[in-house]
């Protein structure tokens, strides 16, 4: 019994192959140029904001100014760079699950040709291989409920992280603020 019965079968499954992995590479791609984008963004407004903060500062009249100016300027410096941290999880996240959709249908696409193949096989089997065959279709059930069980618990965990990451990052800029309000007065 061969994998491939015809060279239209063996080109068909090459091209699927070569599809996913450029699928794969694109998304790889998409999310190296929005982390580029975001990083180049992210460069330029600091070195925007730090130039508009240092004249600020310089044009202090005394120390209570200067030191009050310093506080009001950590705030927005703080939440620019949570806004940032959220942006890479979520580039991070998105690409995650892209990924992730890619993988699931190419274990189902797999699933699914080698049950085929074991179909074919059975018709031909010879008599008293029914063992055999159910032997590998609970095999290959429980391959695919591990799968499905694997894949669950990982967006299970990813779902609590980004449940945890968002608590966190609201936390520290609450408490940041909070501290600059104190200073303030």
């Amino acid at each position: 019994m061969t994998m491939f019965n015809t060279p239209e079968q063996f080109a068909a499954a090459n091209k699927a192959s070569v599809d996913a992995m450029l699928t794969l590479a694109n998304t790889a791609l998409a999310s190296a140029e929005r982390i580029a984008a975001l990083n180049l963004n992210t460069a330029r407004s600091m070195l925007e904001d730090g130039v508009a903060n240092a004249k600020a500062m310089l044009g202090a009249k005394d120390p209570q100014e200067f030191f009050s100016l310093q506080s009001s300027l950590a705030q927005p410096g703080l939440e620019k760079a949570v806004a940032y941290s959220r942006s890479v999880y979520e580039i991070s996240a998105q690409s995650k699950e892209e990924i992730s959709k890619l993988l699931e249908a190419q274990f189902s696409d797999f699933q699914k040709q080698v049950l085929g193949l074991l179909e074919k096989a059975t018709k031909n089997a010879p008599a008293g291989s029914d063992v055999a065959v159910n032997a590998v279709k609970s095999a290959i059930a429980a391959a695919t409920s591990a799968f499905d069980s694997m894949n669950k618990a990982a967006k299970q965990v990813a779902d609590i992280a980004e449940t945890n990451v968002a608590a966190a990052t609201n936390a520290t800029v609450k408490a940041v603020g909070t501290a600059a309000a104190a200073a303030k007065k």
